[in-house]
């Protein structure tokens, strides 16, 4: 299993962040266990985020990088400019 880059661990943080915030707003919890349980939500999802696969378009990028194909766009990587 390929190790998560380093925008995915942004991504991941940022999800757990705003859920977090979210989720305490529209609860309104004050006690320990009302906040304790959407911060575990949020961690949860966070972790989901950070760890499970990539977008379909990444996938198929990598997928023609292994098969030997050149992925869509390749032909052309810098646009001549006038």
């Amino acid at each position: 299993m390929p190790r998560p880059s380093a925008a995915r661990f942004c991504l991941g943080s940022f999800t757990v962040a705003a859920v977090t915030v979210a989720l305490l707003a529209v609860s309104g919890a004050s006690g320990v266990l009302g906040v304790a349980v959407p911060v575990v939500v949020a961690l949860v999802l966070g972790t989901v985020v950070t760890v499970f696969p990539r977008s379909g378009s990444a996938r198929s990028a990598v997928v023609a990088e292994r098969s030997g194909a050149a992925p869509a766009g390749a032909g052309r990587p810098y646009a001549r400019q006038r």
